[in-house]
């Protein structure tokens, strides 16, 4: 039965009946999953133009037969067509290792690293036209099925997006982007994911249910090798490490041509700059600044000795002043008394240092 349905994707690839083509190939693949099946539905989603379905069938060609020359062909184009050009040139690089007669492989390195180089040396991004890239170079046609490889990409309509089986979320940090699937107890050996230059492929396999598939492209690039991912019991968590630290407007590449740049402030101190708003004066607080400066002041000889009884009259009660006050000025300054009941009652005597004489002083 799967082999009948084949036959007929090829004939319907033939006559450029691409879609009819993918969903005979996905009934062929629900019957009897093989290697062979899965690269050749990577095939008619790149001609629909469905490119990371095209990754994420290629991928999973590889993971059922690793020495399959056209998975890694598949792959590497489809990764061509999303601009991720180191992708596309690893897979391209190991599928030439196994089928080295195949001249298309060369061909495809070749532009990977005329692209690599370009996209390395140029500062402005520009959106690359799958259809002008195809049509600008002599590529032999990665097309086993068909016998045609001139085909109207303006006739091919895709069929509307399924509503997903488990919800998604992301946020970003700076550095790395979160992805979020609700997928309840599934167990690990049941998701796959990959992930790509500008590619994200998720997909989760449990037993007698229905498969799912999540295969986004991102935003912006990412690293794919400190990019990981945990299966917990309640959901999946994805993060991806940004290759830039860019701020990522949504999850998935969006089509329009942004380009952001970092911004590094200038050193040195910041200018001010006048304003005409009226700055308002906390006094109190300036208040308590002069009086800890004051207080922290470090003063010697009579200025210490001044500041001294300055700070011992302030905090002094209201018979200690009284007795300060009385005592300086009967005594002409020789005598400074804190003891209001020695000399409340009586008038004090001058008392100078000694080896001084006190005279009086005549008007």
């Amino acid at each position: 039965m799967a082999s009948d349905l084949e036959a007929k994707a090829k004939e319907a690839f033939v006559d450029d009946h691409y879609e009819l083509a993918a969903d005979l190939l996905t009934e062929a693949i629900a019957l009897s999953p093989s290697a062979e099946l899965y690269a050749d539905r990577a095939q008619a989603n790149i001609k629909l133009s469905n490119y990371t379905e095209a990754v994420a069938d290629a991928n999973k060609a590889i993971d059922l037969n690793p020495e399959l020359a056209k998975a890694y062909l598949r792959k590497g184009t489809a990764c061509m067509k999303l601009e991720e050009y180191q992708t596309a040139k690893a897979a391209l690089m190991k599928g030439a290792s196994l089928d080295q007669g195949d001249s298309r492989f060369i061909t495809l390195i070749k532009e990977c690293d005329d692209l690599i180089a370009e996209e390395s040396s140029t500062i402005t991004i520009q959106e690359k036209s799958p259809i002008s890239d195809a049509a600008s170079k002599n590529v032999k046609p990665e097309n086993d099925l068909a016998l045609n490889p001139e085909n109207d990409l303006s006739k091919q309509v895709a069929e509307p997006a399924a509503k997903p089986k488990y919800r998604h979320e992301f946020y970003q940090k700076p550095d790395e982007v979160v992805v979020t699937i609700f997928a309840k107890g599934i167990p690990r050996d049941s998701v796959t994911v990959d992930f790509g230059e500008q590619i994200l492929s998720v997909r989760i396999d449990v037993p007698g249910e229905d498969g799912y598939t999540f295969q986004p492209r991102l935003f912006g690039k990412i690293t794919p090798a400190r990019s990981r991912y945990e299966v917990l019991s309640t959901k999946i968590e994805i993060r991806l490490a940004k290759a830039e630290p860019l701020h990522w407007t949504s999850l998935e590449f969006t089509g329009q041509i942004t380009v952001q740049r970092k911004v590094t402030a200038p050193s040195g101190p910041r200018p001010t700059y006048p304003s005409s708003k009226p700055t308002r004066v906390d006094w109190d607080k300036l208040e308590a600044q002069v009086k800890k400066e004051e207080k922290e002041e470090k003063l010697d000889g009579d200025a210490a000795l001044n500041k001294f009884f300055r700070e011992i009259y302030q905090d002094a009660d209201e018979d200690t002043r009284r007795a300060m006050r009385k005592s300086f000025v009967e005594s002409n300054g020789t005598v400074l008394s804190t003891n209001w009941k020695e000399v409340g009652s009586k008038k004090v005597e001058g008392s100078p240092p000694d080896g001084m004489e006190l005279k009086k002083w005549e008007y």
